[in-house]
């Protein structure tokens, strides 16, 4: 209650709640809500989540605060009829639905995931905004991924005459792309606008984390493969830069043959004309039968005798897992973001009853209560710290009750054992980093820059002992973003 009170009796029933992953912003919200009716302040609400999420808000807000007559507008029919009301932001922002939507005074709006506001140029941020709302709340673990302007962009939802722009909100606190100046002054600014607890805020006796560094040796095959993979990225780089073309992609062909050869070769295949490097590639994809990831793999869940969640970034590296672990017996069942929301539910719900081991892609990472389970692994990492934090969320949250195990798999003497050495282990993740206000705004470091500056290195550095070093400076560079 103490989050409720405050939000009510200080912050003017607006705010950001970005507690933690795992910490309960849904309670924290539902206890606001509940608090506001029973004053008899709010008499018509409107909940946005992901469409994903709508069954199990639902379920909260009956269960949990007797909400009987809240309605998940799955359909969006009737929104000016009902006073309780779930409903899918993707949904509702169409203009079929924004149009009755924005007719309607309600006395609270509550977003989840609220992240995806980050930027005021896309339809989520400007529907949000045009909304008719006395109070709003903003629920996010991470109200900043890349950039201060990020979470300017949220606070003007809430208190668009706190700061006159965005070039006002810049004079004061920004001192270039990724420097933050008056840091003290921008935390009492925050202190207005948003809570945020971590793990050691709370009076909870939190399960521990055990962090499991997995490194994966490639065969001779396979490090034949790796190097084809990254001359081949070298080359196409220098032409690239030349020519003024973007880059970027090339990137996913490093990430991918360090996940699965499927992955990878489904990247190539879509390539019209491939030239006589990515053939040799190609071909060299199809001889090497056996991924030394998938052994590794098999021997951790030797070691296991209980549930399992798994995370790549790749649909083909996922259907690839599953095709190899049933294999060896594994009764095991995919989510990823081909499903309905109420697909997701069912799912969740097979992989608790009876099911040895969940596959995911990154569509898992957000939302879902997993905390029935305790082991995750995570197959290949997303290079967003923030986006690791979100998996790890699902099962190291409120009601987990055992210790959590988190394996995280690296190819050896690739750019994924450099990137996890480096980066993973010196922002010191693992150790609550993410958590304190002042620990978001040292992560705000752009990602697409930081992708650039690392495709950058692998396409300019001509031995592996150049490599290290360069990404050792960005590594300093992307730890030292804050000013005083």
């Amino acid at each position: 209650m103490k989050t409720a009170r405050k939000v009510i009796d200080e912050l003017n029933g607006k705010a950001i709640l970005a507690d933690e992953v795992g910490l309960g912003k849904t309670i924290e919200a539902g206890l606001i809500l509940r608090e506001y009716i029973d004053r008899g302040l709010v008499k018509k609400f409107l909940i946005l989540v992901p469409a994903s999420l709508g069954f199990q808000w639902t379920n909260e807000m009956v269960n949990k605060f007797k909400f009987e007559d809240i309605l998940f507008n799955r359909k969006g029919r009737g929104w000016e009829y009902f006073d309780y009301q779930i409903a899918s932001i993707d949904k509702a922002k169409r203009d079929e639905h924004a149009q009755y939507l924005k007719k309607i005074d309600f006395d609270l709006v509550i977003v989840d995931e609220a992240h995806k506001l980050k930027n005021r140029n896309t339809l989520n941020w400007k529907f949000i905004n045009s909304l008719n709302k006395k109070y709003c709340l903003l629920l996010t673990a991470t109200p900043i991924h890349n950039e201060l302007k990020e979470l300017y962009n949220l606070i003007s939802i809430l208190y668009p005459d706190l700061y006159s722009d965005f070039k006002n909100f810049k004079n004061k606190y920004v001192a270039g792309k990724h420097l933050v100046k008056n840091k003290e002054n921008l935390q009492n600014d925050l202190e207005q606008v948003m809570i945020r607890n971590n793990h050691n805020d709370t009076e909870l006796n939190f399960p521990d984390r055990n962090i499991k560094q997995v490194f994966v040796e490639l065969s001779k095959k396979e490090k034949i493969l790796y190097d084809k993979v990254t001359g081949y990225v070298k080359k196409e780089y220098q032409k690239r830069k030349n020519k003024n073309k973007s880059i970027l992609n090339l990137l996913t062909y490093q990430r991918e043959v360090c996940s699965s050869f499927e992955a990878l070769e489904q990247t190539l295949r879509k390539k019209v004309n491939p030239g006589l490097e990515l053939r040799e590639i190609i071909r060299l994809l199809n001889e090497i039968k056996i991924n030394s990831k998938i052994i590794k793999l098999n021997e951790i869940l030797k070691e296991i005798n209980d549930q399992v969640i798994i995370f790549t970034g790749y649909r083909a590296t996922q259907n690839e897992i599953a095709r190899c672990l049933e294999k060896q017996g594994y009764d095991t069942i995919l989510f990823n973001g081909g499903f309905s929301s109420t697909g997701k539910e069912y799912v969740k719900f097979i992989f608790q009853k009876n099911k040895d081991v969940m596959i995911s892609t990154e569509a898992g990472s957000q939302g879902l209560n997993l905390q029935f389970c305790n082991v995750l692994i995570n197959y290949d990492l997303p290079w967003n710290p923030m986006k690791l934090e979100q998996r790890i969320g699902r099962i190291h949250r409120i009601g987990q009750n055992r210790d959590v195990i988190i394996y995280n798999l690296a190819t050896k003497d690739t750019i994924e054992e450099k990137i996890l050495n480096i980066l993973y282990k010196k922002i010191n993740l693992f150790k609550d980093v993410i958590g304190e206000k002042d620990d978001i705004l040292n992560l705000n470091r752009d990602n697409l820059s930081f992708n650039s500056d690392i495709m950058e290195i692998i396409g300019e550095s001509d031995e592996e002992e150049e490599m290290e070093e360069k990404i050792k400076e960005l590594t300093e560079r992307f730890q030292g973003v804050t000013g005083n």
